[in-house]
């Protein structure tokens, strides 16, 4: 809302600046903003925001719209590119998954400029993750955007979480565990939610990009337990690990969970070369 304070936080080092077109005010004041960028070597992000474009785009729109939402970006990339500023990045966001589509793919085939990706205002933990995963997810399949910020009522932690988890999902960042698991149907005969929440809690801190399956039945099991790099196909009170796509191990009894965490340990500990972790 007021330019002056684009101006003090430049002044006290800030290492990037997002401007909102539709709050910032006259061009005078992009202007001084932008030439104080450039003398410092300041990244800009032109972030246009649904919920606050300009008056005059409202009226000439009638609402938010896509169309909106690009007319307001290009507006003041103008007023960069007249001062030969360009080192400069776009958002484009909205509450609304159709709408922020929408607007980066209109941007998207009219410039180059690198993407900045969001659904704002995304919602609880629970609602805003799917939100941001159909709408981030569903952008970077096309090959549009650059980077990503996941926006939940939540602890910003968990913000960091879902981004990662998006980028993992689409092949974009391999580092970490997947863990896949099945549903709970009615075939399931091993009791998989906490069987599920423990394999991740002890593979939290692995870096490794590995893929880990836990099936609890013997239909869809055993195929998607050979397809990861180690997988454990559960029945009751039995069950089979496969390690590299072979049948490794049968075991059996309550103890099941904790020899299975043990042979994942060993599988880490012969990629990395670390000592495998004792089991919690």
């Amino acid at each position: 809302f007021d330019y002056r304070c684009a101006i003090r936080v430049m002044e006290k080092g800030v290492t990037g600046l997002r401007l909102n077109p539709g709050n910032i005010g006259a061009r005078w004041k992009v202007e001084e903003v932008t030439r104080m960028a450039k003398d410092k070597g300041i990244p800009i992000r032109i972030g246009v925001n649904a919920g606050s474009l300009e008056k005059d785009l409202l009226k000439k729109y009638g609402e938010p719209t896509p169309e909106a939402i690009v007319e307001s970006a290009f507006r003041h990339l103008e007023i960069l590119e007249s001062l030969d500023f360009r080192e400069t990045k776009v958002s484009l966001k909205a509450s609304n998954v159709t709408m922020m589509v929408e607007a980066y793919r209109l941007f998207s085939r009219q410039s180059d400029y690198p993407l900045h990706l969001g659904v704002t205002e995304a919602g609880s933990l629970f609602s805003g993750t799917i939100k941001s995963s159909m709408g981030i997810g569903l952008l970077l399949a096309e090959g549009i955007g650059d980077t990503i910020r996941v926006s939940l009522a939540a602890d910003p932690v968990e913000e960091v979480r879902v981004g990662r988890e998006i980028l993992k999902g689409l092949g974009l960042r391999d580092d970490g565990v997947n863990v896949i698991a099945c549903p709970t149907c009615g075939r399931l005969e091993v009791d998989m939610l906490p069987m599920v929440e423990r394999v991740e809690k002890h593979l939290a801190g692995v870096k490794l990009p590995l893929q880990v399956a836990i099936m609890g039945c013997s239909v869809n099991g055993p195929g998607e337990a050979r397809e990861a790099d180690i997988g454990f196909a559960a029945g009751k009170d039995m069950g089979m690990i496969y390690k590299n796509g072979e049948p490794y191990r049968r075991i059996g009894g309550p103890n099941m969970l904790e020899e299975f965490l043990e042979e994942i340990d060993r599988l880490v500990a012969e990629r990395q070369g670390i000592p495998p972790r004792p089991s919690e």
